[in-house]
């Protein structure tokens, strides 16, 4: 029997149309006596699974070029459940506290960063759901003060705000025709935010949290809107990295204008506790 044997090269994420972000696969032909031909059958599956993860499952990147010191780690997590998030209900702006299931999500991802290298920083949004969960991760990394920073707050969504998502097109056509559009300079009715806008206070306020922090491994809580603009800041030819989870963990690295992103997607301090998946916001539909 014979059987081919496939090699993955890790693919990039680094902010820089000159580098090369393709995967490489080298086929090489191996001899294998029949005798386990059935084991190898069993193999390929889970190799599958290895090599192609789920989106809401962590995901790893090549780590940067930068020599160690000169770049800023720099841990984005979303801010735990609120009721609006379970009842599919738009936030954007609206200040929505967490529900007892947020609370219990942000002491979960707490406990897990306390144990994990030492923070020098903990910066957040300024509205209550993603403050909360950052004064619950500083209370356990060692009683930091938490930095709030209005620019890391969600997408203003004007007069979507409130409603509930799946009757949106219905009470405001205009607002929602204008929310699902992929140009990047559309307001949203109700005094809302083009995506060009929250990518451009977001990701600029992330770049000066890199600048101050080099050599130091800070953590920022934000909301589904935000990150997904940094990911695409730090992979702006990559494909969509799904739906942000709450108080899913990315690790991003900066190094100067160079951003790379580490992980992406990791709740495994979730996984026993029965989390909303399934749970709205973080995706397209922001929140």
């Amino acid at each position: 029997m014979s059987a081919v044997r496939t090699q993955w090269a890790s693919p990039g994420c680094l902010h820089s149309p000159r580098l090369s972000t393709r995967s490489v696969k080298i086929a090489v032909c191996v001899k294998f006596p029949a005798t386990i031909k059935t084991l190898l059958l069993k193999q390929s599956f889970a190799l599958t699974r290895l090599l192609n993860p789920p989106l809401t499952l962590s995901m790893s990147f090549s780590s940067s070029s930068c020599m160690d010191g000169s770049y800023a780690e720099i841990v984005v997590v979303r801010h735990g459940e609120t009721e609006w998030n379970a009842d599919g209900r738009i936030q954007g702006h609206l200040d929505v506290e967490l529900n007892e299931a947020g609370k219990q999500q942000a002491a979960l991802v707490a406990d897990r960063l306390s144990k994990e290298p030492k923070i020098s920083a903990v910066y957040s949004s300024d509205l209550k759901r993603a403050l909360v969960t950052a004064e619950t991760i500083a209370a356990k990394c060692g009683g930091l003060e938490v930095i709030t920073d209005p620019d890391l707050r969600e997408r203003n969504l004007g007069e979507l705000q409130g409603l509930v998502f799946r009757e949106a097109a219905k009470l405001s056509p205009k607002a929602h025709k204008a929310f699902l559009s992929h140009r990047t300079d559309q307001d949203i009715p109700g005094g809302g935010e083009s995506l060009g806008h929250l990518f451009q206070r977001c990701t600029s306020s992330l770049q000066r949290i890199g600048n101050k922090h080099k050599g130091e491994r800070v953590v920022v809580v934000s909301h589904g809107g935000v990150i997904r603009s940094l990911y695409k800041r730090a992979c702006p030819n990559g494909k969509s990295g799904g739906k942000v989870l709450n108080t899913s963990v990315n690790i991003f690295h900066l190094c100067d204008e160079e951003w790379t992103i580490k992980s992406w997607g990791d709740v495994s301090h979730l996984q026993q506790t029965g989390y909303l998946e399934s749970g709205f916001g973080g995706d397209k539909t922001s929140g």
